[in-house]
């Protein structure tokens, strides 16, 4: 599957030059300043209308996509492909106001205040653009560091109206989409989107909470603010989850019924259970540690293509950091070939499973490695792998963990001679 992310990427880009074929198409040519920005007003309109469906076909849930991609790299796509809507979006108003204003010989204020209150949709369009950019601030990445991931999951679900919103006063508005196959299109794509976000958002993981029934049977104090869950539910198999991936979970309790986190297999799936490891990382993970047995769990997944599928090499380093050995927990069972794990944590009390861990390494005569301490006492990274790591440039790596130490241990990786194609990352920011 690794020709599909690439795929998708060609795909999105000539969906946007598709796009751009109407107004091509119907202009002959661009006269003044205002014919200038009039046009490049269409034209960010255009591309702002087709990026925000996308964006959201980027997060559906989508099988293919899931298992294919991977939701940390469609994550990343789309906190990208968000910052360009904003973009788009902010260099439509300001193109097409300016434009306008030269146009009818009107100030930019006053032309403004004009087609807000005269042109069809453009109260809707009005609050959709306030949302856009309501939106891409708690998403920047400054905002996003003093948000609980439970704020800024309530706060995104509001792109979803902005996009309804900004729907209508495209289709008013939008002279380039015609009467003719454009609108047509146009509908398709925004029809297409909102049926395949409600069946894989919607949909499935309703159904699935039908069939599979889970409850949470025990929670288990692994270390100081880390907890596992064991979940038991019905036909567990017919998941078809594998080590590495993760599940979004939603718990039936106060609280938390509302928001659905994620959290990654920390043991081998098995037929009768699921068990997850979470770390006290905010208001949602930190009431999940009072969970009682009994309480009914919604799962949508599994999710992620942080697998055994992407295994090339017998040799295989799993670079655990923090609370990234859930997942390589997992892996480190299941991953066949010679097998290191490093867990790397500041305090010897952070060190998880290292009981499971020694008894998985002696039955498949696999190795696992400790780094404590802060970055002073480690020191350089790709030095310290070295010396745990015999031929370090010669495994392929999973590495997990949170997103500035796993952006040093990549740099490490690469200087020790590790190529970028052999480096699997699965990252917590999404």
């Amino acid at each position: 599957m690794r020709f599909l992310p690439p795929a998708v990427l060609a795909l999105i880009a000539v969906g946007a030059l598709g796009v751009l074929a109407p107004w091509w198409r119907d202009t002959a040519g661009v006269n003044g300043a205002a014919g200038w920005l009039t046009g490049a007003g269409r034209i960010t309109g255009l591309l702002a209308g087709y990026a925000a469906p996308v964006l959201l076909l980027l997060m559906a849930r989508i099988p293919l996509l899931e298992r294919g991609v991977g939701a940390d790299r469609l994550a990343r796509w789309h906190a990208f492909g968000g910052r360009y809507l904003v973009g788009l979006v902010a260099a439509h108003v300001t193109t097409v106001i300016w434009g306008y204003a030269l146009t009818d010989g009107r100030g930019v204020v006053g032309e403004g205040v004009q087609m807000v209150l005269h042109f069809p949709d453009m109260l809707k369009a009005t609050a959709a653009t306030l949302l856009v950019f309501g939106t891409g601030i708690v998403s920047a990445r400054a905002a996003r560091r003093r948000l609980s991931y439970e704020a800024w999951y309530y706060l995104h679900l509001a792109t979803y109206l902005a996009v309804a919103l900004g729907f209508a006063h495209q289709l008013s508005d939008g002279a380039d989409l015609g009467d003719g196959p454009g609108r047509a299109l146009w509908y398709l794509l925004y029809g297409g989107t909102a049926l395949l976000v409600g069946w894989c958002r919607l949909a499935v993981p309703y159904l699935r909470d039908r069939r599979h029934r889970l409850r949470v049977a025990e929670v288990r104090r692994e270390a100081p603010g880390v907890v596992s869950l064991l979940l038991t539910g019905e036909r567990l198999d017919e998941l078809g989850a594998e080590s590495g991936q993760f599940f979004r979970l939603q718990f039936q309790a106060p609280g938390l019924r509302w928001a659905a986190n994620p959290y990654s297999l920390s043991a081998p799936p098995h037929p009768e259970y699921l068990r997850f490891t979470v770390k006290d990382l905010g208001g949602h993970s930190a009431a999940v540690a009072r969970l009682r047995p009994g309480t009914r769990v919604r799962a949508e997944g599994p999710y992620g293509a942080f697998t055994g599928r992407l295994q090339r090499r017998r040799k295989v380093l799993l670079f655990a950091a923090g609370v990234g050995i859930t997942p390589l927990r997992a892996l480190f069972e299941t991953l066949p070939g010679e097998v290191t794990l490093v867990q790397r944590v500041r305090r010897p009390q952070d060190l998880l499973f290292q009981d499971e861990l020694r008894a998985v390494a002696a039955a498949r005569g696999a190795r696992v490695h400790h780094l404590v301490g802060s970055r002073a006492q480690v020191g350089d990274l790709g030095v310290a792998l070295s010396r745990l790591v015999t031929d370090l440039a010669r495994h392929e790596v999973y590495l997990c963990g949170p997103e500035e130490l796993a952006r040093d241990a990549v740099r490490a990786l690469r200087a020790a001679g590790v190529p970028r194609s052999r480096i699997h990352h699965e990252s917590f920011a999404f």
